[in-house]
């Protein structure tokens, strides 16, 4: 969703990023992992699952927050990322550890393999496979392959998945701050909304809803407008105003010309 009209920030589109690809098939693949290999009623089933979901549903909520807050759209994003990379990777490994599993080392041959199948949603120019033999196609197939395979090619897989959705959102969230120090927020870009619709107001130098008898502003030569004053010793009494303030603060006392108030002053 585009935020070029009025004030809000560009925000949406999220389904299109990487990284939503990766944590949403992460999610799917956790549900399925879980229901697999670890017990129902255990802590760690649900408190696995709730991380997953925490991982992807952050991103779809910091894309919405971003039409007006900068701020909350890093947070949100960090909050997914940290969901991944600080909870569920931990899961697994765990998991690897206690089952006397092997924990494959990132440069190991079969995690590159793994690495480099999940940059795709389908990896091309696979060669095929024997019947009845389990292997991992691409992202797309993510579920499937821990569905069916051991629990050590499943657990690796899942660690490669979420290491790889960790470091997506981890430049996604630079991405972000960059645009931020480049642009603003949301705040910054109504206020140049306003004083470009100020501007646009008295292009012409004048403001034009001002009456042609009115005096002019001693401090820069606009029109000037009726006031009152709201406090101190004058409050309620008139006087001229420089329409353009705040930029220009010009005042004149107020005198009608039964008292003798000179025009031309």
């Amino acid at each position: 969703m585009s935020g070029s009209e009025g004030v809000l920030l560009p925000h949406g589109g999220y389904e299109k990023l990487r990284s939503y690809k990766v944590a949403e098939a992460v999610y799917d693949a956790t549900v399925v992992f879980c229901n697999r290999f670890i017990d129902k009623r255990s802590r760690t089933h649900d408190q696995m699952v709730q991380v997953a979901r925490s991982g992807v549903r952050n991103i779809s909520e910091g894309s919405g927050s971003a039409a007006t807050s900068r701020k909350s759209e890093m947070k949100l994003t960090n909050v997914a990322r940290a969901s991944l990379s600080d909870e569920l990777a931990k899961d697994y490994k765990s998991f690897l550890i206690q089952a006397g599993l092997r924990v494959w080392h990132k440069d190991a041959p079969e995690a590159l393999a793994m690495r480099e199948r999940l940059k795709h949603d389908v990896a091309p120019s696979l060669p095929p496979v024997p019947d009845c033999t389990v292997r991992l196609a691409g992202l797309a197939g993510l579920s499937e392959f821990v569905a069916k395979a051991a629990p050590e090619l499943a657990a690796n897989a899942m660690l490669c998945a979420v290491n790889q959705a960790a470091y997506l959102l981890r430049r996604q969230i630079e991405s972000q701050s960059r645009d931020f120090v480049e642009k603003g927020g949301f705040t910054e870009r109504l206020y140049a909304s306003r004083v470009k619709a100020r501007e646009a107001g008295t292009s012409d130098g004048s403001d034009r809803s001002d009456p042609p008898d009115n005096p002019s502003c001693p401090l820069c030569g606009k029109g000037m407008r009726q006031r009152f004053a709201r406090q101190g010793t004058h409050e309620g009494q008139p006087f001229w105003g420089c329409s353009g303030y705040p930029a220009c603060k010009g005042i004149r006392p107020f005198a009608k010309e039964s008292d003798g108030f000179d025009k031309s002053d």
